[in-house]
């Protein structure tokens, strides 16, 4: 299995990114997908989760301005993020449950002016 995140980059306070994960070597559209973050001091903590069915679960801190997602037929997930705030800096990874745990590479999202 191998995950290949990209998307991050330098943003102001309010905008936006849209975060994607490329994955490969598994069925993808059988297992939920997650993004988790880690910002510098901090632990990893789980951001959002899309399941096979597309329920999705945010954490409270990103609810109403992320959006997660996943095309099946592309074996890929997004997560849009929007109206962002300094507090969002952090690595952002892809993580998979495929008889084990899965991560992307991680993508660096820093939010600043």
């Amino acid at each position: 299995v191998q995950l290949q995140a990209s998307g991050g980059g330098l943003v102001q306070p309010g905008g936006s990114l849209r975060l994607s994960c490329a994955a490969s070597g598994m069925v993808f559209s059988f297992y939920t997908m997650d993004w988790y973050r880690q910002a510098p001091g901090k632990q990893r903590e789980l951001v959002a989760r899309v399941t096979p069915s597309t329920n999705t679960y945010y954490v409270d801190a990103v609810k109403g301005r992320f959006t997660i997602s996943r095309d099946n037929a592309k074996s890929t997930v997004y997560l849009q993020m929007d109206s962002l705030k300094p507090e969002d800096t952090a690595v952002y990874y892809c993580h998979v449950q495929y008889r084990r745990d899965y991560w992307g590479q991680g993508t660096l999202v820093t939010v600043s002016s």
